[in-house]
Parts: C-alpha cells; sequence; structure tokens
C-alpha cells in the first residue's frame, strides 16, 4: 500500500513552521509525525503539502493510495484502523478526517461518496503551534515506549544520580557523567551519540535526540525535546527544539518552540508567564491578528534560520518568523515578520542575499549543503511574507 501524509486544514495554524516544512516533519515527542507513522506502518510514506514544497518533499501517487492527515499522531488502535481501510472507506475523528482510501486525484475527493469509520479513543492532534510544547508529554510517553519495546538501554554510568532509573534508556554512542536524571515524573531518552555534560539536572518527560548535547550545568525541566545535533544550555522548561538549533549558554527558554537552523545569544531570556497572569495570545497569520491559546503559560515560537544576539529579551507569547534577525536592549514587538532585522529600535527588512549567506555557512558547519531547493523556498517565504514587514523596510 502507497501512504499519503498530508497537511490538511492544521497547516496554517502551524505557520511559522509550517512555512519551511510539511505538518509531517515536525517534531513533538522524540519523533518527527513522519517518522511516527513510518516506524508504526513499517512503510516509507511520501507527502501532499504546498506547491513550492513539493520539490523538497515530493509526493508519490500509485493506483491505490491511503492518506493521512499529519496533524494526527498515530498509535497502535488508529493504525490498525489505518492499515485495514478498503476503498472508498474513511476514519473520522468527530468531524475530521484522518485518513482515507482512494483511486481517485486529490483534488477529486467526495466524501459523502465514502463508508466514515469513526474512530472513538482519545488521540493527540497538532492543531496549533502551542500544541507542540502544551502535547510534549504525552508525545514523548508514546514514542519512549515505542522505540524502547523489547530493546535493553546501555548501561548508566556510575557517576551519574538517578531516579527512577527503569524509565531510563540511553542509546548506543551516548555520553553522559556526573548528571542527575530524574525520570519519576516521565521517561528519559539519550540519542544515540547524544552527550549530558557534566553537572547538568534532568527532570522528565525529556528527549535528548541524536547527536544533540547538554552543555555544562544544564538545568531542564520536563516536558522537553531537543532535537537532533541542537546544543543546549541554561535553563529549559518544556519546550520543543526541532533540531540544528542552539540554544548554547544561560539563560531561560519556556514553553517554546524553536525551528530548525536557529541561534539563541548568550543570556536570551523569554517570558511564558503575563505579569497579570492573563490568558496569553499569540499572533494567527490567518486572521492577521493575536488569538487566544487557552494557555497561561506560552513563549516564544521561532521559525528555521532566526537568530538573536546576546542579551535578547523576548514577551510572553511572542512570535517571530522565518530567518529574522533580532538584536538589541529591551522586547521586541511580539510579532516579528520573518526576513526582519532589529530589535526594539525598529526593524529593516533581511535582503534574501545576506540572508542565504548566513544560512549556507551555518549549514556547511553540519555538513549540509544550502541547496537551491532551500533557496528556492525561502525565497518564496520572503515574498509570501512582504505583506506583513512594513512599507517603508
Amino acid at each position: 500500500m502507497n501512504y499519503i501524509l498530508f497537511d490538511g486544514p492544521s497547516r496554517n495554524n502551524l505557520l511559522p513552521f509550517t512555512f519551511t516544512r510539511p505538518v509531517a516533519e515536525i517534531r513533538v515527542g522524540i519523533l518527527t509525525i513522519r517518522e511516527k507513522w513510518e516506524k508504526y506502518l513499517g512503510f516509507t510514506t511520501t507527502t501532499l503539502t504546498e506547491d513550492y514544497l513539493s520539490d523538497k518533499f515530493p509526493m508519490v501517487e500509485m493506483d491505490f493510495n491511503v492518506m493521512i492527515n499529519a496533524s494526527f499522531l498515530p498509535n497502535k488502535e488508529l493504525v490498525a484502523m489505518v492499515i485495514n481501510l478498503k476503498e472508498n472507506q474513511a476514519v473520522f475523528k468527530d468531524e475530521d478526517v484522518i485518513a482515507f482510501y482512494t483511486k481517485d486525484t486529490q483534488d477529486e475527493v467526495d466524501f459523502n461518496t465514502y463508508e466514515a469509520l469513526e474512530y472513538e479513543s482519545d488521540i493527540i492532534k497538532i492543531d496549533h503551534t502551542w500544541d507542540i510544547f502544551s502535547k510534549n508529554a504525552l508525545a514523548i510517553q508514546e514514542d519512549f515506549e515505542l522505540l524502547t519495546h523489547d530493546r535493553k538501554s546501555q548501561t548508566i554510568p556510575n557517576s551519574v544520580n538517578t531516579i527512577n532509573a527503569q524509565n531510563i534508556f540511553i542509546e548506543n554512542g551516548a555520553k553522559l557523567e556526573f548528571a542527575t536524571l530524574n525520570a519519576s515524573s516521565g521517561p528519559i531518552y539519550i540519542g544515540k551519540n547524544a552527550e549530558v555534560m557534566e553537572g547538568s539536572i534532568v527532570r522528565g518527560p525529556f528527549a535528548l535526540c541524536d547527536n544533540a548535547t547538554l552543555k555544562l550545568a544544564s538545568k531542564i525541566y520536563g516536558p522537553t525535546t531537543v532535537g537532533p545535533h541542537s546544543k543546549v544550555g541554561g535553563e529549559v522548561n518544556n519546550s520543543v527544539i526541532f533540531g540544528y538549533s542552539n540554544k548554547g549558554h544561560d539563560g531561560f527558554l519556556g514553553n517554546s518552540v524553536i525551528g530548525e537552523w536557529c541561534n539563541l545569544g548568550a543570556d536570551t531570556n523569554n517570558s511564558n508567564l503575563k505579569n497579570n497572569y492573563a490568558e496569553v495570545r499569540l499572533w494567527n497569520y490567518n486572521t492577521q491578528g493575536f488569538a487566544k491559546t487557552g494557555l497561561q503559560f506560552c513563549g516564544l515560537m521561532m521559525g528555521d534560520h532566526s537568530k538573536c544576539g546576546i542579551n535578547t529579551m523576548f514577551n510572553t507569547g511572542t512570535v517571530v518568523g522565518v530567518s529574522a534577525n533580532i538584536f538589541g536592549s529591551g522586547f521586541p514587538r511580539n510579532f516579528v515578520p520573518s526576513f526582519s532585522w532589529g530589535g526594539n529600535s525598529g526593524f529593516t527588512t533581511y535582503l534574501t542575499k545576506k540572508a542565504f549567506e548566513v544560512a549556507k555557512v551555518v549549514m556547511q558547519r553540519r555538513d549540509i549543503e544550502f541547496s537551491d531547493i532551500d533557496k528556492a523556498i525561502l525565497e518564496h517565504v520572503f515574498e509570501d511574507t512582504k505583506q506583513w514587514r512594513k512599507k517603508d523596510d
């Protein structure tokens, strides 16, 4: 069977992260959504997404296809329903389609002709940016069980202090000494070739993905995920870092989501609670205004390739787009459009030529090419987000 993950109606709610990736490439828990589905299905998947992303994330369509809404995270019960779908059957959760079996081209699907199968159990759906961190505890727990089932952890070094050690799993090649790991409130997963430096204190649920690093004396409160090849120091609470990003120094990051290829300068801090304890509102790209989150704690949402200088301060509920560069004293506004350059004193347009020069150097340091496809995606984002940058930039 051919399985295709499609973005679905949640795509725009997940901006700025979906400016540069399909919904399936969002990391929540230990794995990306695609990796979860492929692990459960035992098959590779392809993607139905925005046209400008399709060169990097192509779709392979065959005579018979099962389309899966990537905003839903898989579990055993759901996957069993998806695998057993017959022609013209669809799985629904309330009014949302989760998956359907089709022979038609995707712009011709009429669900009135489908047999509707209702999925009645609880399920994790990533519908908004803040769901990525607020549902991360459940996602880490499910991924931990998926990845460690019938497997044995590497031996925990004697110098590591542990609480509830049976809830800790260490992959091959991981390095850790003289750290404290407390898995009493959730599992702790240390990925392949990851490193936990001395003096670090971790309270689960926590995932340190492959080749990622916790720097000296880091303080981590779960549920937190540090994605592959990322480096994290200082204090972090209930946050998700997708991968290839650095928060290498002291400073606080809480209730936040950081994309790929980001860098937070030394002593960068974000607020995750308003002084009046009121509900946090976040910028909404659809309505071009600030939307209620229902959350009292909500910090920073930062899109791919964005950077901030030392001592940067972010207000509660700040959204930073793609390829922004923020620096200077004071608080920048709580919506920073993509390709913005500046800070509290004002922003100008961060020209693509300069942004691409930085992206090329940053990615080369990790032996990854900044390809023509990557360039084309960012050029599209630059044009698509022009409306939110000041006219006189």
